[in-house]
């Protein structure tokens, strides 16, 4: 009897357990199942807002600067032809994208090209390239506070700290979808901004003495500028057209994915049209002395005002980048679990942390680094080769080209075009690494370089 009665609580229990288990699971398969509902919902036209946030950012106004290093004809002609390469080589990384769905960011391509070892070197670059930028964004931030405000007692950390606590805080809506709706802010945001430079430096020029005539700009590159100086203000608008670097990312969350190529279109002429419009009038207005940003040449008031409708480009555009950052290394290191989906406690603890990290490590590097600017240029010039250049002309030769390259004239064709990507790539590679050490000896030579967490606001403005 004892035996019949221990059975039976034998079976009871294991029973018990056995429905608490298969609950348990059950729980478990809907968590995931809705966090995949959830990073799933975004369109072409969202993914397009989500490639302008994370490409037209401020860099668009250094643009100007590249016209008074390279000239109007060579600054036109670099920003349309790189704009149309930029467009191909993100056609091709999403024609990867579609023939291995498996691939959520850029290094898992990478991957499937140089193995394990392409994977891991290329995962360094993508989380410190994407640190850099919200660095970039976070300094940044800084000089439009100081701007804005005009009050030098107050310490320059403490507008550091603020702008990282503003990138940090827009950061956390994990899914691009919903981190969609502050596009709109975005893009509205830089596009005025523009707007008011190229009409304050119109106004400016045409009151000056011998008005719109007497600006000295000119056609053909200055005859006293050196290669270094030229080929760092290529780097800006190699650097201005980036969006290769997350696409992969943002792909990933695409309900139809094959309508990539409508974002990829309407980003890439937008682009083109923006920055060829904004070099070449601010550039016409203001001439040789143009600054970078060129909202700087616009008079201190009116920079000021634009420095301020610009703070929500400089902050959304850069807090899409610890988004990006977070949502790789999550997703690779919490591959099978529901933590990666953000719709738990804890999947909501790990991602705050995560995000408040990358920040902290990003204002570090900004407050730290003396001579950012020229370091930026030195991460674009090793990094963006890449992401842009080289690593898809990789892609074509190795997962997207059948037959042999010299098969038909559309693999000739398109081997010779990817050959010389390829090319082009490694040159910026080598140019630019040597461009921006050579700008940064020049400014330690001249004492240019302001110190590291310095208080003093005048040495950014």
């Amino acid at each position: 009897m004892d035996t019949a009665v221990n059975g039976d609580g034998y079976t009871n229990g294991f029973h018990e357990k056995k429905k608490a288990d298969d609950e348990y699971a059950l729980g478990m398969q809907e968590t995931m199942h809705s966090g995949e509902e959830r990073f799933s919902r975004l369109g072409w036209k969202k993914l397009t807002i989500c490639l302008i946030v994370e490409a037209i950012a401020l860099g668009s106004l250094s643009i100007p600067s590249v016209f008074a290093a390279t000239g109007m004809v060579a600054g036109v002609i670099l920003t349309v032809g790189l704009g149309l390469i930029a467009i191909y080589t993100s056609y091709v990384v999403g024609q990867v994208k579609l023939k291995h769905p498996e691939i959520e960011h850029y290094a898992d391509a990478v991957g499937l090209c140089w193995g394990r070892f392409g994977k891991e070197l290329t995962g360094v670059m993508f989380i410190l390239l994407l640190v850099l930028l919200v660095g970039g964004h976070t300094l940044t931030g800084t000089i439009a506070w100081i701007r804005i405000v005009d009050k030098n007692t107050i310490c320059a950390l403490v507008w550091g700290v603020i702008s990282a606590i503003i990138l940090f805080v827009l950061a956390l809506p994990p899914s691009f979808s919903e981190f969609a709706i502050l596009g709109y802010i975005d893009f509205a945001s830089i596009i005025i901004a523009i707007g008011v430079c190229i009409i304050a430096t119109g106004v400016e020029a045409a009151k000056a003495p011998g008005g719109l005539s007497a600006v000295d700009w000119s056609v053909w590159p200055p005859p006293d500028v050196s290669f270094y100086q030229a080929f760092l203000s290529v780097t800006n608008i190699i650097f201005a057209y980036s969006f290769a670097v997350c696409q992969f990312s943002f792909m990933s969350e695409m309900h139809t994915p094959k309508d990539y190529v409508k974002s990829i279109w309407a980003l890439g002429l937008m682009e083109i049209f923006i920055y060829t419009v904004t070099g070449a009038l601010i550039y016409a207005f203001v001439g040789n002395s143009v600054e970078s940003p060129a909202l700087l040449s616009s008079g201190f008031t009116v920079s000021r005002v634009a420095f301020g409708i610009a703070l929500p480009v400089i902050f959304i555009s850069g807090s899409i980048n610890t988004t990006v950052v977070c949502r790789y290394m999550i997703g690779r290191y919490f591959k099978n679990s529901q933590i990666r989906y953000t719709n738990t406690f804890m999947g909501w603890v790990v991602w705050i942390s995560a995000c408040a990290i990358v920040t902290l490590i990003a204002w570090v590097i900004a407050e730290a680094v003396p001579f950012f600017n020229d370091l930026l240029g030195i991460i674009s010039s090793l990094f963006i080769s890449g992401f842009s250049f080289y690593f898809p002309a990789l892609f074509w030769f190795m997962l997207i080209k059948e037959g042999k390259w010299n098969h038909g004239w559309k693999n000739i064709t398109l081997s010779i075009v990817n050959g010389a990507i390829f090319v082009m790539g490694i040159a910026i590679l080598g140019c630019g690494t040597y461009a921006s050490v050579q700008d940064i000896m020049v400014k330690y030579s001249s004492g240019d370089v302001g110190s590291a967490f310095s208080c003093d606001s005048s040495s950014y403005t």
